[in-house]
């Protein structure tokens, strides 16, 4: 049954048609991503659905009473209030209940008297009231919610919070309503890798329907099971995920490039039979007269409009930089101790870490925009950086687009060598004419973002530094950057939490561990998170093996050995206890001796992939020993 039913819905903007007869529907239990170019109206059909902003024309119907989040791009909330307030206070009787039975836990907890008399028979009267509704269930999910979040604080005013957590508090506001259709305009932003991870699994067994609008293509691919595109004609429907989608648009090319050559054969066959001249064409019908003249004037849509990106890079000497004993802190937090590293020009790196842990205090120190406590950086003489970070340069709001890329430059050289103007490497961005002559101000946020990145790359930078690129771009935008960045010829460095994008574009992987530590990985994304897996797996074993030393040594254990009498070891298996506890203390110093090489800095490609490949291998040994060990151990 259908939760959400539109029915030639538009919108409008003056002149400018936004949406136009969008028509689809929503299962009550249906999972639907929706895809299109910035500026498509994506989020101004979410907002409609939202009830914050009103269509021109068509129907909106939503089934019965159901319960709507809706969760924007950039929240508003009351900068007065408290977490608790922006998370519990929406109007819902079983959240308000929740949110005073929080309140007065927070009190007792601050209270400076022994025994608050009041405090505690309100208390027990909520306790009462969750009791007979069945709310413990409801707080129960709320606070594994909250606690996944980060949002622990609950007494923390909104006002002071970042941008992040803010979103994050926006992102708990919608999930612990429970509501019937849950909308997400892209949700994982400010997320770091682990949340995405459980936001992606959570919303995979949500029950009821959601609609997702995300530039991440692998929390897309996992979490949805239906796509909806939006073009300038209306909707596209596509059955099944993301995968599926790009399965399905790839047939439909096909038949459009096969359509295309029968209409151009036609056309050539009609035009040499016109050809013939006027005393063969009045013998004909005039049916075929007028098809030929059809074919003619009729024209090819041609392949939709894609981002080309085509700026060239200065050249890069042999030296290019050097970073030693960076130091930097905030507040007396050490964000990076002592960091240092040779980068090559080959060198490919992503950046990855909780929010917080300086990812982008790194960034800006090679920038140049930060100074570090301790240490330098040297740089080369041919180095120039393009620096795409997250705020994006500031854009005089009354200027055209025309003019903000003049600015910069009248004329572009492209990878290939030639030379073109500023109007024409803003249509190959996807500006066009009409639009390359209005001001700033009305573009939408991702077209600005993509102003951005065409600003950046017309410097012609030989060092790319991306500090959350994907963020408010759409994913064809995405594809073409991938594409661009497979054969940039210079350094790239990113930051982003964007998984898909990290595994196309980088091959060395830098984690920031929280204490100021930066941990380096060679490969992807993916690579980092099987080595990760193994570790876990480790960590596990040790922990095991530390608890079954504990009760073993306790006078409980003893006794109860003593009682039921201990599985002995055989003299065989003893033997191979020493002999494995041996192997896995080599293993690991082994482990750590590659680690500490690899981090160096070391530039030669074949001894970073032997030294890959003995890690590898290693990490698999080490991970069947401990749990052979922890077998033996348990038993011993």
């Amino acid at each position: 049954m259908n939760i959400l039913t539109i029915e030639e819905l538009s919108k409008s903007y003056g002149t400018k048609p936004l949406l136009q007869s969008v028509t689809f529907g929503l299962e009550d239990n249906e999972k639907m991503g929706l895809i299109g170019a910035n500026g498509s109206g994506k989020t101004t059909l979410m907002r409609i659905i939202a009830g914050m902003e009103k269509a021109d024309g068509g129907r909106l119907m939503l089934q019965g009473n159901a319960r709507v989040a809706f969760l924007p791009q950039n929240p508003v909330f009351d900068d007065t209030h408290t977490i608790l307030d922006a998370v519990f206070d929406q109007g819902d009787p079983l959240l308000r209940l929740l949110h005073d039975y929080e309140e007065v836990s927070f009190k007792l907890s601050k209270s400076d008297s022994a025994v608050d008399e009041k405090l505690l028979a309100r208390m027990s009267d909520l306790s009462h009231q969750l009791d007979v509704t069945g709310g413990w269930d409801r707080e129960a999910s709320a606070k594994a919610v909250l606690d996944r979040l980060g949002l622990r604080d609950m007494d923390a005013i909104v006002g002071t919070l970042s941008g992040g957590q803010r979103k994050r508090v926006a992102l708990a506001r919608a999930l612990v309503l429970q509501p019937d259709l849950l909308l997400l305009d892209e949700p994982t932003n400010h997320l770091d890798t682990e949340t995405i991870a459980w936001l992606e699994s959570y919303l995979a067994g949500y029950p009821g329907a959601l609609l997702l609008v995300t530039h991440d293509r692998y929390f897309l691919d996992r979490v949805t099971n239906r796509m909806l595109e939006v073009t300038p004609e209306g909707v596209m429907k596509y059955e099944g995920n993301y995968s599926r989608y790009l399965e399905l648009k790839e047939e439909q090319d096909r038949l459009k490039e096969a359509t295309e050559r029968t209409r151009q054969n036609l056309a050539r066959r009609e035009l040499a039979w016109l050809r013939r001249g006027p005393k063969a064409r009045t013998s004909k019908a005039k049916y075929r007269v007028e098809r030929a003249q059809a074919l003619q004037e009729s024209t090819d849509s041609g392949p939709d409009a894609r981002l080309h990106l085509a700026a060239a890079s200065t050249r890069l000497g042999k030296k290019v930089l050097e970073l030693t004993n960076l130091t930097k802190a905030y507040d007396e937090k050490v964000l990076i101790q002592k960091y240092s590293r040779l980068i090559a020009r080959t060198d490919r790196l992503g950046i990855i870490g909780d929010n917080g842990t300086g990812k982008t205090t790194l960034m800006d120190m090679i920038a140049g925009k930060v100074q570090p406590d301790e240490g330098h950086i040297e740089a080369g003489p041919t180095v120039v950086v393009g620096y795409f970070d997250q705020e994006g340069r500031p854009l005089n709001d009354e200027l055209r687009v025309i003019d903000t890329v003049t600015e910069v430059a009248e004329n572009v050289r492209t990878a290939d060598g030639a030379v073109i103007s500023a109007s024409q490497m803003l249509e190959r961005f996807l500006f066009p004419p009409a639009v390359q002559y209005t001001p700033v101000a009305k573009l939408s946020g991702g077209e600005r973002r993509r102003l951005h990145l065409l600003l950046v790359l017309m410097e012609a930078p030989n060092i790319l530094l991306l500090d959350e690129p994907t963020n408010d771009l759409d994913i064809a935008t995405l594809a073409a950057l991938e594409e661009y960045l497979d054969t940039f010829d210079g350094v790239l460095i990113v930051v982003s939490h964007d998984r898909w994008f990290l595994d196309r574009t980088i091959d060395h992987l830098l984690h920031f561990e929280g204490d100021g530590t930066i941990r380096e990985y060679p490969g992807d994304y993916s690579a980092w998170l099987e080595v990760r897996k193994r570790e876990k797996a480790i960590e596990d074993a040790v922990a095991k093996k530390k608890k079954a030393t504990l009760e073993a040594a306790s006078p409980k254990s003893a006794a109860s050995d003593k009682a039921s009498g201990p599985a002995k070891l055989s003299y065989k298996e003893k033997k191979e206890l020493q002999e494995t506890e041996r192997r896995i203390e080599a293993a690991e110093e082994r482990k750590a001796a590659i680690e500490s090489e690899l981090g160096s800095g070391i530039t030669d490609i074949d001894a970073i992939t032997a030294l890959s490949e003995e890690l590898g291998a290693l990490m698999k040994a080490l991970e069947t020993d401990m749990d052979r060990w922890a077998e033996l151990a348990e038993r011993a």
